[in-house]
């Protein structure tokens, strides 16, 4: 992800920040879900069968902690349907991890936000546009409602908390409508993610390529006034690492004084970390190097996270700087700052897991 408020910030002050120091799992604790969401790549239903045991979650989590993994998004289906994510949660808490809850929210009541406050270092509640487009990509009529009210409960509690929003063809005429909501209920980050044609995302078509660069210029430009304006808003986008090379272009015009310092950081940034500093545990055990991957890697109640982490093929490709990549990222001269975007956008559109992002609006 593109934490783009912090870096813009950082080379406004001449800093160039190091790159980050550990591994993030994005562990999917189950299936489940209370909702039917039109981009899921999980294909979420009501299935129960095949999670992860408690107790296997404990064995895991030894193994996570010996590979460098220091962070740990909890998602789903919706995490909070597992009865025991609380236990989950003191798990990994004890053992040293930052947890994060990835939720849809609608779970979130007064009787458990105190609870949710110990388990989480961070809750992202998702909200896909203005209530009408909300309740129909998510499959739920009230469902905005009680998204923000998640929102509202959790901030009136102190938790760190943020907004998690969608861009597809569907959301992207709300994009304005969510920004003014994370003003007026001073949510303190919003977290836009690039659709990825997996699950049941493969039904959504994409943006053409140059009104899609215009939405992402829209909200590279939102960033800068915020921090040009001193709102301590923060704006993160994912799954489009050449948000980066746009953010680098859009800065350079306003301050070609402090250009060198964003695109170095860009650099450490490093882009696409997918199998390298970013993994993903299914509610199988599956391990993929990120939750759309097409291909799993090794399962957990077979092998260990050591062995899987260590010693796949598809890996060493993967963590290859620059990626060996085919089309145009072969000749991109910005290859060093996104790392050649997801590749599982790559496979699915061509069958080949390093030709060209098709979703790179460059």
């Amino acid at each position: 992800m593109l934490r783009v408020s912090r870096y813009v910030r950082k080379a406004l002050r001449k800093e160039v920040p190091k790159p980050i120091n550990g591994v993030i799992l994005i562990w999917n604790l189950t299936n489940r879900c209370n909702l039917y969401c039109k981009h899921c790549y999980a294909s979420a239903n009501q299935n129960k069968r095949e999670e992860l045991s408690l107790d296997e979650i404990k064995r895991i989590s030894d193994e996570l902690k010996e590979e460098g993994v220091r962070f740990v998004i909890i998602s789903g289906g919706e995490p909070l349907l597992r009865e025991d994510i609380y236990d989950i949660a003191k798990i990994l808490k004890d053992k040293g991890f930052k947890t994060y809850l990835s939720t849809n929210g609608i779970l979130i009541k007064e009787d458990n936000v105190k609870e949710i406050k110990e388990s989480f270092d961070y809750v992202g509640i998702s909200v896909d546009g203005n209530p009408e487009v909300h309740d129909l990509f998510r499959g739920k009529r009230g469902a905005f409602r009680e998204s923000v009210r998640a929102l509202e409960l959790c901030l009136s509690e102190g938790i760190r908390t943020g907004l998690r929003f969608t861009l597809t063809e569907l959301t992207k005429d709300s994009l304005d409508y969510v920004f003014t909501l994370v003003e007026d209920l001073e949510i303190p980050k919003i977290y836009i993610s690039h659709i990825v044609f997996a699950g049941r995302g493969k039904r959504l078509g994409g943006v053409e390529k140059e009104e899609y660069k215009g939405v992402v210029k829209r909200i590279l430009e939102r960033a800068l006034s915020y921090v040009e304006k001193g709102k301590e808003i923060e704006v993160v986008t994912g799954n489009n690492e050449c948000d980066g090379v746009l953010l680098y272009k859009l800065f350079s015009e306003r301050y070609p004084e402090y250009g060198e310092y964003l695109y170095e950081g860009l650099k450490n940034w490093g882009g696409n970390s997918a199998g390298e500093r970013l993994v993903n545990i299914d509610h199988r055990g599956n391990v993929k190097p990120d939750p759309f991957f097409p291909l799993i890697l090794g399962n957990l109640r077979e092998r260990s996270f050591k062995e899987i982490w260590n010693s796949n093929g598809i890996l060493s490709k993967l963590r290859e700087r620059p990626r060996k990549l085919k089309g145009r990222c072969s000749e991109c001269p910005y290859l060093e700052v996104c790392n050649g975007n997801s590749r599982a956008r790559a496979y699915f559109a061509y069958g080949d897991l390093f030709e060209e992002d098709p979703l790179c609006y460059l």
